[in-house]
């Protein structure tokens, strides 16, 4: 099966504290090791203004995290566990890898038509 790529950006209440979000990137991280996923990447954007109200927060921490797994259920069950969280207000999966084939074979395409072009030759100075 092929691997696929995911990323994961939740929103945390501004006013919880840094031990319940590592709680929260500790669940996010056992549920991946369960099921046979890879956490890639985590970074912590920290408390940023959010473009519209939500739960009547208008900031909130930003996460980040790249996800690697060859299951899709994976993230069903990562949506899952972020959906019981309290302290989560918001949270989205972007699957990446469609767009990284897409890129690919785009770019296959555009060096067959350079290849096919005339290279023109450059002038004697």
């Amino acid at each position: 099966m092929e691997e696929r790529y995911y990323d994961l950006i939740f929103i945390v209440r501004p006013a919880t504290p840094e031990e319940d979000v590592k709680k929260i990137l500790g669940v996010v991280e056992h549920t991946c090791a369960e099921k046979g996923g890879k956490v890639e990447k985590t970074e912590q954007w920290g408390t940023r203004k959010l473009a519209y109200r939500v739960h009547k927060h208008r900031e909130g921490i930003y996460v980040h995290q790249e996800i690697r797994t060859t299951h899709g259920e994976l993230i069903a069950e990562i949506e899952r566990r972020l959906r019981t969280q309290d302290a989560v207000i918001k949270y989205q999966t972007v699957r990446l890898d469609e767009d990284l084939k897409r890129q690919k074979k785009l770019s296959q395409k555009r060096e067959k038509r350079a290849a096919r072009r005339p290279r023109r030759a450059t002038a004697p100075a």
